[in-house]
């Protein structure tokens, strides 16, 4: 095709001029946040540190969550939230990469799934079971608010988030030289991306879960990562910065926010008298008695 010459250099021209940027929302500028699931640096530009993955269960929507120093010689390795249907998955994946297993870690009792915790420490001599003191639950090492977790030369903070439960923690990387950054949050059931966990049943309380959210994870820096125990809906991570903005439930009022968690009107959880007896003594569950 042969443009008329009348017309080149109007093309010309036009080729030359600056096109005016377009406009960014909020929501635009919050969106790529959800893509940063595996995007991290140490805080002091040392060498990575962290070994991160995010895997899934299906039959209770749970996330288990691994993390590992590989910079240390031993590659020490904890696992949070670990479900017992995918033990096998997650100790494979943890010979692979060559991660040697110390802590397996609960954010609170669950009543969705049974832990994988009892059966993870029958498998791997030496692994400690962790779970927060107030859960009333059994374990090798309990957490109180404040406390660290070290695994090689990283390490998680413990914050008291009770609310969907009496005794949930959230686990969060450390705010130091050479820990993870942006950091990143373990929120359990506390925060889910967009709503958060239920509070009628195991001492929960919209007014206690209110309370914990705002003061312990919003206060948090915005660009945080924020990991939760379970998603319904396809989403994998949000920050901070995201949920004080669009969380359905916590942006309200405290008044508003009670309101709705008393009036969700949820059914009992189908695994709730089968998981909660045995995540009360680390996921080990009795034998059936013999006939």
């Amino acid at each position: 095709m042969v443009l008329p010459l009348r017309l080149i250099p109007r093309l010309a021209a036009a080729a030359r001029l600056p096109r005016a940027p377009r406009p960014i929302s909020r929501r635009a500028r919050l969106v790529p946040a959800l893509a940063m699931a595996a995007a991290y640096s140490t805080g002091s530009g040392a060498d990575r540190r962290l070994l991160f993955r995010q895997l899934f269960e299906k039959e209770s929507s749970t996330y288990t969550y691994l993390l590992a120093d590989v910079a240390d010689p031993d590659k020490p390795a904890v696992l949070i939230d670990p479900v017992d249907r995918t033990v096998d998955r997650d100790l494979n994946l943890i010979k692979e990469l060559g991660l040697k297993l110390v802590y397996a870690m609960n954010t609170h009792v669950h009543a969705d799934h049974v832990t994988g915790t009892g059966l993870i420490k029958t498998k791997v001599p030496g692994v400690k079971s962790v779970i927060s003191r107030a859960s009333g639950a059994k374990a090798d090492h309990f957490v109180d608010p404040g406390d660290k977790i070290h695994f090689g030369n990283l390490f998680l903070e413990v914050r008291a988030t009770p609310g969907h439960t009496a005794g949930c923690v959230t686990y969060i990387t450390g705010d130091a030289d050479g820990q993870p950054s942006p950091r990143m949050a373990f929120t359990g059931d506390a925060l889910i991306i967009r709503a958060c966990g239920r509070t009628d049943f195991q001492g929960g309380s919209p007014d206690l879960l209110y309370q914990s959210v705002h003061s312990q994870i919003f206060t948090l820096p915005k660009d945080t990562l924020l990991y939760p125990a379970h998603d319904y809906k396809g989403f994998t991570v949000s920050t901070v910065e995201e949920e004080v903005a669009y969380n359905a439930r916590l942006t309200k009022d405290k008044e508003t926010f009670k309101t709705i968690m008393d009036n969700l009107n949820l059914s009992y959880p189908k695994m709730m008298d089968v998981a909660v007896p045995a995540n009360l003594v680390c996921g080990i569950q009795d034998p059936p008695p013999k006939i």
